[in-house]
């Protein structure tokens, strides 16, 4: 196996094209015929000439020389910069993050901002998740997971993020929408079409949940698998549903009319979840340390 110490050599000869130059570039202190003896001890393990002579005191690289050199080149260059990240604990690498479209749109933003404000050094990879699955953090498949859990186990941690409400949505061009200060009942609906989710069992629940508190049993019901698909019937006046949303005002689409669901509300906190034993990860607690309610 090639020892790092001759590649070291190699590098700075390719980088100053001397000998004489290497010596005075190395980060400790080395003498000209040390760098050539560990640059001639490369080439009579690898069995082929690395550098070709042009001048007094200049080389170039050979063909092979030039193959390694684009190998090495990167590694040691990223291991001086991994040598201080590690001594200041800026330690950098990608952070996998799953949450809902709906969170990923309004609740991650200002939070992803200021990850990258105090820790330019960590690379976020953000995965739309269908639906809450924990496997996918236990396995490390994810590193944090973005949404409501109905019960946080006990090998799970979690930071509060946000609350997201019920609305209720319907057309903007109902017949029971007179303006932006209608108030409607759920009772007013119950004979229409109810628009529930069908792959994302975790939604449907919180809607069949939201209806329950309001004694409302849809006469019929579709199902659909994304908000997006159920906000896009209901403006186009086909039926009704409950989406779940942390704005103020409910979904902003246009073509839907949306209220919160009061008296009683149907309300449920969304979590930042990781795992209990990746407490001391490198990059979950300073991205979890800038997550605020």
């Amino acid at each position: 196996m090639i020892q790092l110490q001759r590649l070291e050599g190699f590098y700075w000869v390719a980088r100053t094209q001397g000998y004489a130059r290497a010596a005075r570039a190395f980060p400790y202190p080395i003498t000209q015929p040390g760098v050539h003896q560990q640059v001639s001890r490369l080439e009579s393990e690898l069995e082929v000439k690395l550098f070709e002579r042009v001048g007094k005191d200049r080389v170039v690289l050979t063909p092979s020389g030039r193959a390694l050199y684009d190998f090495v080149a990167p590694f040691l260059e990223k291991l001086r910069d991994l040598e201080q990240s590690i001594r200041t604990g800026r330690v950098g690498g990608t952070l996998r993050l799953q949450a809902s479209l709906h969170l990923l749109r309004y609740v991650l933003p200002p939070w992803i901002r200021r990850i990258q404000g105090k820790h330019p050094e960590i690379n976020l990879d953000l995965v739309e998740a269908k639906w809450p699955d924990l496997e996918e953090i236990r396995s490390g498949a994810a590193d944090i997971l973005v949404d409501h859990l109905y019960q946080v186990p006990s090998d799970i941690q979690v930071k509060k993020l946000a609350t997201a409400r019920a609305f209720l949505v319907v057309g903007s061009i109902h017949p029971l929408v007179r303006n932006r200060s209608t108030l409607l009942r759920l009772s007013q609906l119950s004979d229409e079409t109810f628009f529930a989710y069908g792959v994302d069992t975790r939604a449907r629940q919180l809607q069949l949940q939201g209806l329950k508190l309001h004694g409302i049993v849809p006469s019929r019901v579709h199902s659909v698998d994304s908000s997006e698909t159920i906000l896009a019937f209901v403006a186009a006046g086909l039926g009704y549903s409950l989406v779940p949303s942390v704005l103020p005002g409910g979904p902003r689409e246009v073509g839907v009319y949306s209220q919160p669901l009061v008296r009683p509300a149907a309300e449920f906190p969304i979590y930042a979840a990781w795992r209990k034993s990746a407490s001391d990860h490198p990059l979950i607690q300073p991205a979890i340390a800038l997550a605020t309610s």
